[in-house]
């Protein structure tokens, strides 16, 4: 009889297994890599919250009337505005002054006329320089006064932050003397000594002065100031004692420094007003414990 045959299965050879999505760096440190579907559903939120953002921005909910009305009622930044692209304009194409030739001031041109007149009287020169030292002594006088005399610091404050400020900055950047600087002996400071240039401190004093008077209401003595400041700056473009720039930020100094100063003073208020609530508080609780141990006694 035939043997039933019987059939040999090959053995089964180890299944690879599946690659774990923990693999191993060099090191021996288990790094996770993110699924494709969980970084593509963070890409889908992120541009979600982008696009909710974008839904919200103020500008998308603007009408016509809306911008009609900033150009009605807020004329003065798109002022600002226009000069924004106009200047971008003038800058980006305008040639530099080359490091031989003196420096461009717009200032200087428009008083030229006045420089040759100072500088063929040298008389006249004089005489204004010595009203102009004047008229620097009237500020400094008016500027202590209100702190020896009427016990308000803060136009004293605003000169002392400002002439340090002036001090700092004329040290660290020293302009070149204009070309055609015409001095005198009688000129504030008095014997042609050597100045800062930037920033004008002549300019800023008479700002603070005038600043303080119109907030004590002394008008036509603040207009006074004023008037005389603009003859001032006239002055000191003719004598080419200070570039337009100096000026400028003159002016622009004379204001942030009584603002700093008056926060200054808003700020030492506030820490006396502090102080003195907390001793009030201090000597009731005392008293309230002094009169308990009586009643106790």
């Amino acid at each position: 009889m035939n043997r039933p045959t019987t059939r040999h299965r090959p053995a089964l050879k180890n299944k690879p297994k599946q690659p774990s999505r923990k693999s191993h760096s060099p090191n021996g440190v288990v790094t996770k890599h993110k699924d494709f579907s969980d970084m593509k559903k963070s890409l889908y939120s992120s541009a979600k919250n982008f696009c909710s953002c974008l839904g919200n921005a103020h500008f998308l909910k603007w009408r016509a009337g809306d911008i009609c009305g900033v150009v009605v009622h807020h004329p003065v930044p798109c002022v600002f505005a226009a000069s924004l692209l106009f200047f971008m304009a003038v800058e980006y194409t305008l040639r530099m002054v080359p490091p031989t030739v003196p420096p461009f001031d717009l200032g200087f041109i428009v008083t030229k006329n006045l420089h040759r007149l100072l500088e063929s009287r040298p008389t006249l020169n004089t005489i204004l320089a010595g009203l102009n030292t004047v008229f620097v002594g009237m500020q400094t006088t008016y500027i202590l006064w209100t702190w020896l005399m009427e016990g308000r610091p803060r136009a004293t404050i605003s000169a002392l932050f400002m002439f340090t400020c002036r001090g700092i900055l004329g040290y660290v950047t020293q302009l070149p003397l204009p070309e055609g600087f015409l001095g005198s002996g009688a000129d504030f400071p008095v014997g042609n000594v050597s100045f800062f240039l930037f920033y004008s401190g002549h300019v800023a004093a008479s700002i603070i002065a005038s600043l303080d008077m119109k907030r004590m209401k002394r008008w036509e003595l603040s207009y006074t100031f004023d008037i005389l400041n603009v003859l001032q700056v006239i002055r000191l473009l003719s004598t080419r004692g200070h570039y337009t720039i100096d000026l400028a930020v003159g002016i622009g100094a004379g204001i942030l420094f009584d603002s700093l100063a008056g926060k200054y003073e808003d700020s030492k208020k506030r820490e006396a007003s502090l102080v003195t609530s907390a001793t009030t508080h201090g000597s009731f609780y005392n008293s309230q414990k002094e009169r308990n141990g009586e009643l106790l006694g």
